[in-house]
C-alpha cells in the first residue's frame, strides 16, 4: 500500500486537508452550521462564538489529518491512524444527509441536493479510508468498485442536477470563468450548456463502470472521469470566488478542493488494476 500512486493519493489528501484546515482557522465555516445542526449542537446565546469553537475544533481535526497524511508518506505505520481519522471525518457530515438541511425544498427535497453537494464528496474519503485499512485491497476487485462508488455517485447525483435550472444557474459563474469551458456559452444557452455537462458526467461514469469489467475500456473511463475532477481544480485559478486571500480558500474553494479526493479514488483504482495485471510489481 505504499506505491507511488498510493503515495500520490495520500499527498493529494494531505494537501486538501491542510488547505481546508487553514481556511477554517481563518474564518471560513462552510456548511458546518447545517452539518452540526443535524446533531442538535446548541451554539448558545452567542451563536457566532459557538460556531467559532466548532470551526476551530474541526480545523484541528483536518490539520491532524494533514499531518498524518504527510507522515504516512514517510512511514507506513501512520497509514492506519490516517485511515481511521479520515473515516471519522467523513462519517460526521455524511450522517447529516439524513436531515433536511441539505436538500432543495423548492424541488421537493430529496433527491434534489443543495448544500449536500459538498457533503456527498465525503463518500470519497470513506472509500479511501476503508481501502487503506485493508491488507487485501492491493489486488482486490471489490476495492476497485469501492473506490468507483463515490466517483460514480457524485457524477450521477451532481451530474443529474445539471438538468435543473437552479443548478445550471449555480454553475454559470464557474463555467464563464474557465478558459476550458467558457466557450460552451458561445454556442449554447445556460441550460443547454449545463445539460451537456450533465450528459458528459453520466457518460463518463457509465464508461468507467464498464471498464472495471471490460479492461480495454478502463483507461478511457478513468480519463473521462479524471478530466471532470482535474477541470474542477482549474476553477481554483480561474474563479475569483475560490480564495478569501492568497493561500486561503473561500467557501467555494473548499467545495472545489474536495474533488482532489475523487482523484485519489481514481489513483487507487489505477494502482489496484496495475497490481492485478502485474502481480509481481508494486512495492
Amino acid at each position: 500500500m505504499n506505491t507511488f500512486l498510493q503515495k500520490t493519493s495520500r499527498a493529494l489528501l494531505g494537501l486538501s486537508f491542510a488547505l481546508i484546515a487553514a481556511a477554517l482557522f481563518l474564518g471560513q465555516s462552510g456548511g458546518l452550521a447545517s452539518i452540526f445542526g443535524f446533531y442538535g449542537v446548541d451554539y448558545g446565546v452567542d451563536s457566532e462564538a459557538g460556531l467559532h469553537t466548532v470551526r476551530i475544533v474541526v480545523a484541528l481535526v483536518f490539520a491532524a489529518a494533514a499531518v498524518l497524511a504527510l507522515l504516512s508518506l514517510l512511514k507506513q505505520q501512520y497509514i492506519r491512524p490516517l485511515a481511521l481519522l479520515i473515516i471519522f471525518i467523513s462519517l460526521v457530515p455524511l450522517l447529516s444527509l439524513l436531515g433536511s438541511a441539505h436538500w432543495i425544498d423548492s424541488l421537493g427535497g430529496f433527491p434534489a441536493i443543495g448544500s449536500g453537494q459538498g457533503v456527498i464528496k465525503y463518500f470519497a474519503l470513506t472509500a479511501v479510508g476503508l481501502t487503506l485499512l485493508s491488507r487485501s485491497a492491493c489486488q482486490s476487485q471489490r476495492y476497485i468498485w469501492l473506490n468507483y462508488l463515490p466517483v460514480g455517485l457524485v457524477l450521477l447525483w451532481i451530474g443529474g442536477m445539471k438538468f435543473t435550472a437552479i443548478e445550471a444557474q449555480g454553475i454559470e459563474g464557474l463555467v464563464r470563468s474557465s478558459p476550458l469551458m467558457a466557450w460552451l456559452y458561445h454556442f449554447f444557452n445556460i441550460q443547454q450548456a449545463s445539460n451537456l455537462i450533465g450528459i458528459y458526467d453520466l457518460v463518463a461514469l457509465i464508461i468507467l463502470a464498464i471498464g472495471i469489467v471490460m479492461r480495454p475500456v478502463f483507461w478511457p473511463g478513468v480519463l473521462l472521469c479524471g478530466a471532470v475532477f482535474v477541470t474542477t481544480q482549474t476553477f481554483l485559478f480561474s474563479y475569483p470566488g475560490s480564495w478569501q486571500s492568497p493561500g486561503i480558500l473561500a467557501s467555494s474553494g473548499i467545495f472545489i478542493i474536495k474533488d482532489l479526493w475523487f482523484i485519489a479514488n481514481l489513483l487507487i483504482m489505477i494502482d489496484i488494476r496495475k497490481r492485478q495485471d502485474c502481480p509481481a510489481t508494486g512495492e
